[in-house]
């Protein structure tokens, strides 16, 4: 695999073949191999439920785990230490099917004890949405996040080929599809739990 330059991922936002809507500053967003997203306004955090472990095999919700902020513009999101929520990018991607990409935390968020995702930095080929961000503090101090921040960057990779069946194929299990704000997680629905 061979991970595109600037010169190419220009190439490909012009052709349409990679999408992020919108790019509202391209030369400050991107970079000599990645592309700076920014932090959208919708964040889920978890409750404090009366229950002594989440199980992925329970059909109740996840959801009701979770409670939804919406921040204002101006506000910001404070993440405490040891604590963990989801968000997404303000921007909407496309990935084509012959490439993949990943997302990583900006080095600048890192310093600040904050990471943008937990495990989930894959993006499959073919995927369309708003990438939903895994955002913990491993710091000892609270941060602000803003909407609009510049907190991650995604890299893309070319495949040897592309995909004969990529993320949103009928034949896939295309669970976060067009997402479009911070989605929980829809495990309960993966093969192997439904059918044991």
């Amino acid at each position: 695999m061979a991970i595109l330059s600037d010169r190419d991922i220009e190439k490909y936002l012009a052709e349409g073949l990679i999408i992020i809507d919108p790019l509202i500053n391209p030369e400050k967003q991107i970079q000599p191999s990645s592309v700076d997203l920014r932090m959208g306004n919708e964040f889920k955090s978890f409750r404090i439920v009366r229950k002594p472990f989440i199980d992925p095999m329970d059909k109740s919700d996840i959801e009701s785990y979770m409670e939804s902020i919406h921040i204002k513009e101006g506000e910001s999101f404070i993440i405490h230490p040891g604590e963990f929520a989801l968000a997404t990018t303000y921007e909407t991607v496309k990935i084509p099917a012959n490439l993949v990409a990943r997302v990583e935390g900006r080095s600048s968020m890192g310093r600040l004890g904050i990471t943008m995702h937990v495990t989930a930095g894959y993006i499959d080929p073919g995927f369309m949405g708003k990438i939903t961000l895994e955002i913990s503090n491993i710091g000892k101090m609270p941060v602000a996040l803003y909407p609009g921040q510049r907190v991650c960057q995604i890299v893309f990779e070319t495949m040897t080929s592309p995909s004969l069946k990529p993320y949103g194929h009928p034949d896939r299990d295309s669970k976060y599809m067009n997402q479009q704000k911070p989605e929980t997680s829809r495990i309960k629905y993966d093969y192997e739990l439904n059918n044991p």
